[in-house]
């Protein structure tokens, strides 16, 4: 299932018209992505302006240097004035997990994420290496659940970058399940980012299909 299409700012109201009535939601990438380094107000007038075209979420990069410099209230601050802008849309905070350097960090940010209103906390832009993990998403996944115990609010995990196979998304499902059970299996809590894992699907549902795997060259590469 396809939970929704990420793009730049400028190009959401042409994926809103894309979309159209297939529940598949508009997600941009605001805040300066992927660096995050730039001004609040700069940071802010991009998130208003990917809402005001159509986006139902909006995916924001918290500043790694303020965060391990120990400025961790402003941090959060950004991220509370990020929650304002986006109205009604979700938000989705990256963490950079690769940047964090320790699972200590990567479960803090987390938690200063959650405090800031994040729907979803996700480990990275794709832009760096290491990105994604299963030892980091099982941090987050750890995290998410001891947030609901203590506040009673549930919220969203997605790992993103570096997952090319399905045989590495089922490692992930496995971690979702054990970690915080078969209720977050589903698209309003956990997600994959797909973007490199999609060829690999099309393999595999060839395979089903004819019982032969499909060569490298045999799907696109876009």
């Amino acid at each position: 299932m396809v939970a929704a299409v990420c793009i730049y700012p400028s190009m959401v109201r042409r994926a809103r018209a894309g979309v159209g009535a297939s529940g598949v939601k508009v997600a941009s990438v605001a805040t300066a992505f992927p660096s995050g380094r730039a001004s609040l107000a700069v940071k802010l007038a991009d998130v208003r302006d990917a809402v005001a075209a159509g986006a139902d979420e909006v995916d924001m990069v918290i500043d790694r240097g303020a965060f391990l410099q120990g400025d961790v209230g402003r941090v959060v601050e950004e991220i509370v004035a990020v929650k304002e802008a986006c109205a009604e849309a979700h938000l989705k905070v990256i963490l950079e997990t690769g940047e964090l350097a320790t699972y200590d960090n990567v479960r803090r940010a987390a938690w200063l994420a959650m405090l800031g209103g994040a729907d979803f906390v996700k480990t990275s832009t794709g832009k760096v290496t290491p990105a994604s993990t299963v030892p980091v998403a099982l941090v987050l996944l750890e995290a998410v659940r001891d947030f609901r115990s203590v506040t009673g609010r549930t919220v969203g995990v997605k790992v993103a970058g570096g997952i090319r196979t399905s045989k590495d998304a089922i490692r992930y499902l496995v971690a979702v399940n054990e970690t915080v059970g078969a209720e977050w299996l589903t698209a309003s809590r956990f997600r994959l980012g797909a973007s490199s894992l999609l060829n690999d699907l099309l393999r595999q549902r060839r395979k089903q299909l004819t019982g032969e795997y499909a060569g490298s060259d045999d799907v696109s590469v876009e």
